[in-house]
């Protein structure tokens, strides 16, 4: 692959027989493999204590799983209509799709230099000025740990959709009550918690069956809707812009919509925090990373374009009965309740492992920022049991925040929007944090700015981390914007708010807690060869 020290995955152990690194580093033979990953765990400082069963190709069906482009194209369709029209629809998911790849290439040099867990955290300690860089990593560990756990929240509540939108299929006087909907998260989370738990030692196997089913998914919901469903013109779904909320310019129209597209292809980053669990993780992330990235851009933007050729009536499919628009869609594509009960019926099962990844991926991050205290209950979160290799505290405490979140928002008619504000300003946040940091150091020491096994060229990754780090300033600015230039309080954007609220709860705490035991990973981090 272009851009990638080429080296072959190693198939020996290598042989390590010092049981000590340092005081602090106990190293076990049986947990580490590769001598690239034993040099990586010794430069930051870190207790081995996970062990790495993740292979390039599981990795990857992890992270294709959690992303479920397609599956959130699907979900979110109509969402952005009034904003853009079909050709604004398919323009912005383009233009995120250029953007977030250049995120994932700046985020996948950075892995190939550090394979951490921490991921931005571990980052920005490592980058950023001396004088700021604990408080920007704390900041930076808070803002991708709420993100995370959000996410797992978010998709959990779209399986509990799906499933009311089954029995709506067969019962149409049934009517959906937010409470059923927050047990039904509540249920989803339980149960993502419980595979994490039980078949943890099975994941990498259970990824590739499921990819499998992910991809064979993806065809027949494509042949289906291109063989039976009625067509709109090229013309209409490619040039075909509309503003129908009144903003100033169709420009804005489009931008205002962004997080649409921004929430569908986020989370190729996910391979990151399984760092410290792939054999041979600087040679394996980066190319994980991209690798996912090209995979369910192409997937979600076929399917992007698939679906709005076939939405039909855009009003009939945005206030539909069945409380999600593909679901009319497919319905009136196929006229047939069992072939469209199959389909959603598949889609919510692939959910569910998007939800199961989505707690594996929350759980490594809640375990990085807890060994260096940058949590409440840090010692309990980053605890690993005996005879356990993966954090079973950390992946009961993404149940527990689930639990909590879903009864707060038990009466609340706006439980999407809330959560998709947590997950969305959260990870993008956190991106653009560490490569403000990264894009200061290399401009500021140049030649003092290490290399991995991920090689762009000095000028070439110079350039794509500005790109990145101007399209996140956007997603961050429009993502704030309510979707109607007059909102009314359900359809005002109240992220800036909710996030007011999280900041000043992580400030506060750094200021009368973290600030005494937080441990910057810079701290413990040892130099470059």
């Amino acid at each position: 692959m272009p851009g990638i020290v080429e080296e072959k995955e190693p198939s020996a152990r290598v042989g390590f027989t010092a049981p000590i690194l340092a005081s602090n580093i106990l190293v076990d033979s049986e947990l580490i493999e590769y001598g690239s990953d034993q040099r990586d765990m010794y430069r930051m400082g870190r207790k081995v204590e996970l062990r790495r069963t993740f292979s390039l190709h599981s990795v990857i069906g992890f992270s294709m799983i959690l992303n479920s482009s397609w599956i959130f194209t699907l979900v979110t369709g109509t969402y952005t209509l009034s904003n853009g029209g079909l050709a604004g629809t398919i323009w912005m998911f383009v233009i995120t799709a250029v953007g977030m790849f250049t995120v994932m290439l700046s985020m996948a040099e950075l892995a190939s230099i550090t394979p951490s867990s921490g991921a931005q955290y571990h980052w920005t300690s490592e980058y950023a000025p001396h004088r700021c860089h604990k408080f920007l990593s704390f900041t930076v560990g808070w803002l991708a740990t709420l993100g995370w756990m959000a996410a797992m929240i978010l998709v959990c509540y779209v399986c509990g959709q799906q499933v009311q939108s089954l029995i709506f299929l067969y019962h149409p006087t049934y009517i959906p009550a937010e409470w059923q909907s927050s047990m039904l998260t509540v249920g989803f989370a339980i149960l993502a918690v419980a595979v994490n738990i039980l078949l943890v030692r099975k994941l990498p196997l259970i990824e590739g069956a499921v990819f499998a089913l992910y991809i064979a998914g993806f065809l027949f919901v494509l042949v289906v809707l291109w063989v039976m469903g009625e067509r709109r013109t090229a013309a209409a779904v490619f040039t075909d812009f509309e503003n129908d909320n009144g903003w100033p310019t169709m420009v804005l129209a489009c931008l205002v919509n962004i997080s649409s597209p921004v929430i569908t292809l986020v989370g190729s980053d996910s391979s990151c925090h399984l760092s410290e669990e792939m054999r041979n993780a600087g040679w394996g992330v980066p190319r994980a990373m991209i690798s996912t990235a090209l995979l369910s851009y192409s997937l979600g933007l076929i399917m992007e374009i698939t679906f709005l050729f076939n939405v039909g009536n855009i009003q009939a499919a945005t206030n539909s009965p069945f409380g999600q628009s593909y679901v009319a869609v497919i319905y009136s594509a196929t006229g047939s309740r069992p072939a469209t009960a199959f389909c959603v019926a598949m889609i919510t099962f692939l959910m569910c492992m998007c939800a199961v990844n989505q707690t594996t991926t929350a759980s490594r991050q809640v375990y990085a920022f807890a060994r260096d205290n940058g949590l409440p209950f840090s010692s309990w979160l980053c605890s690993i049991r005996e005879g356990l290799d993966f954090p079973l505290n950390a992946v009961l405490a993404t149940l527990i925040l689930s639990l909590v979140v879903s009864l707060v928002t038990l009466s609340s008619n706006n439980v999407f929007n809330i959560i998709n504000t947590l997950t969305l300003g959260g990870l993008t946040c956190s991106y653009l944090i560490a490569l403000i940091v990264v894009l200061w150091r290399k401009i500021s020491t140049p030649d003092k700015f290490p290399v991995g096994k991920f090689i762009m060229g000095r000028k070439v990754a110079l350039l794509i981390n500005m790109v990145a780090v101007s399209f996140l300033i956007i997603v961050v600015i429009f993502s704030n914007f309510p979707s109607e230039i007059h909102p009314s309080a359900y359809t005002m954007n109240w992220s800036t708010v909710a996030w007011a609220c999280c900041a000043l709860g992580f400030v506060l705490y750094y200021r009368f807690r973290a600030r005494h035991t937080y441990t910057s990973p810079i701290e413990r981090t040892r130099k470059h060869d």
